[in-house]
């Protein structure tokens, strides 16, 4: 039997998510799957467009009891965006959480049902989710995760974080990032229960925390920032923070406020964490991101004389490899700049090259200026991140155009999300450059001062 029935019928009175037991739970997924089998019965494939939700939940797992790949749509994309990923990907049908597509409340009030077989075991080899994550290169890849990925994940991370009957996981971070999702299928897989809440809201947040109403969180830097000075009381277990780089204040005032900070380091490529650690047990390894989880081998490609290279995985929570391309023998570089220690704590010196961390979301300068340099009105561009108190980086754009701001804002704006739009314009005659040609950003803000 798959995770869901196995706790519908050990754990049939406790909650699940929200207020819903996992009993309740099984039913109403089972019931959903026979409303949506019209929907879906010629489809191997189907998207989601919804923030987080009671209802995204359940039709994401009638949709995995379906044993159909499902797509998570980020909401913060914009018309063209996702346009290009439906089509790429193939995909006629998908549900949103308002009437954008076919509205969760219209698949509710169908009348029509049909009796279906689902899933018993999830088959280790099915494809669970397909997340799209930008690539350096401007194109979006599609990584594919099967469900033999969330198996070796929930896994490890139960052996990681450990499991207390009385666990209750807040969902802030979106579904549409692994490290939302993990945190549904963690519950499930342990039988605990989750918070749900559409999004992170700084007064609901802290009223979760004060009240013990909730004993773990997941949440990037910049969120936990944000109310770290107001939390007075908590019954917290475990604060898993990752997704971006991690001050060392922020770290230094967690450990003051008896806050149990988890760092952690990984991707959608490889299922969410790979590296994970509680900086209380190890205070002088503070500025590392932790220890590799069960079975995960990190290895160092070309160290230079510190032991800093290129981060490679090697994990049974790796994707096979992007959809179209080339399968993943061994291991899997990471794109970012890390050593070990002598205790094997892996240590991030930097982000991804050129990759703008902003509020949690990866941003890829390259994909900005394919669009940018599309207009033939743009001579020379390039975007880089910069340092913001808010949202930790923030584009700008350093360009040459006869274009004055307003014009190149209207001409972004339909074509990328709104995250992604450059805080801040910089006009100049000409970008540095090497001999070669190739524009120097790392030049760019030490010779040009942005307020």
């Amino acid at each position: 039997m798959n995770w869901l029935e196995k706790q519908s019928i050990e754990k049939p009175d406790k909650k699940f998510f929200n207020s819903l037991t996992f009993k309740e739970v099984y039913e109403r997924v089972t019931d959903l799957a026979k409303r949506l089998y019209l929907y879906v019965k010629n489809q191997r494939r189907v998207a989601l467009y919804s923030n987080n939700s009671v209802d995204v939940a359940l039709f994401f797992l009638a949709l995995q009891v379906m044993q159909i790949e499902v797509l998570m749509l980020n909401t913060r994309l914009t018309d063209e965006e996702i346009t290009e990923q439906l089509k790429t990907l193939n995909i006629k049908v998908v549900f949103s959480q308002n009437k954008k597509f076919i509205s969760f409340q219209e698949v509710y009030q169908s009348d029509q049902k049909q009796d279906i077989k689902l899933a018993g075991e999830f088959n280790p080899e099915q494809i669970a989710v397909i997340m799209n994550t930008s690539a350096t290169t401007g194109k979006f890849k599609s990584v594919p995760l099967r469900w033999k990925q969330f198996y070796a994940h929930v896994e490890a991370s139960q052996k990681s974080v450990g499991i207390n009957e009385e666990d209750n996981w807040l969902m802030v971070l979106p579904m549409y990032h692994i490290s939302g999702l993990t945190i549904l299928l963690r519950s499930l897989y342990n039988g605990t229960a989750v918070t749900i809440v559409d999004k992170f809201n700084e007064e609901q947040v802290l009223k979760l925390i004060g009240d013990a109403a909730i004993n773990m969180l997941s949440i990037v830097p910049t969120m936990l920032n944000r109310i770290i000075d107001r939390i007075e009381r908590h019954n917290l277990r475990v604060v898993l923070v990752g997704g971006e780089f991690i001050p060392e204040p922020l770290v230094e005032k967690c450990l003051r406020k008896n806050i149990p900070i988890y760092k952690t380091y990984g991707m959608t490529e490889t299922t969410s964490q790979s590296v994970t650690f509680c900086v209380f047990n190890y205070p002088e390894k503070i500025d590392s991101v932790g220890v590799p989880l069960e079975e995960v081998r990190i290895s160092i490609k070309n160290p230079d004389e510190d032991g800093a290279g290129e981060v490679l995985i090697k994990s049974p929570m790796l994707m096979d490899g992007y959809l179209g391309m080339e399968t993943i023998s061994g291991f899997f570089n990471t794109e970012d700049i890390g050593y070990l220690d002598e205790d094997g704590f892996l240590y991030i010196l930097d982000r991804r090259e050129n990759i703008i961390i902003s509020g949690g979301e990866n941003i890829y300068p390259q994909e900005i200026e394919n669009i940018l340099y599309a207009h033939s009105e743009i001579f020379e561009c390039a975007v880089i991140g910069m340092e913001d108190k808010k949202w930790g980086q923030v584009p700008v754009l350093f360009v040459v155009s006869s274009l004055n701001e307003d014009a190149i804002y209207k001409y972004l704006v339909k074509k990328i999300a709104k995250y992604k739009l450059p805080q801040k314009i910089v006009y100049l005659d000409e970008l540095p450059k090497n001999p070669s040609g190739k524009i120097l950003k790392k030049d760019l803000l030490k010779r040009y001062y942005v307020d």
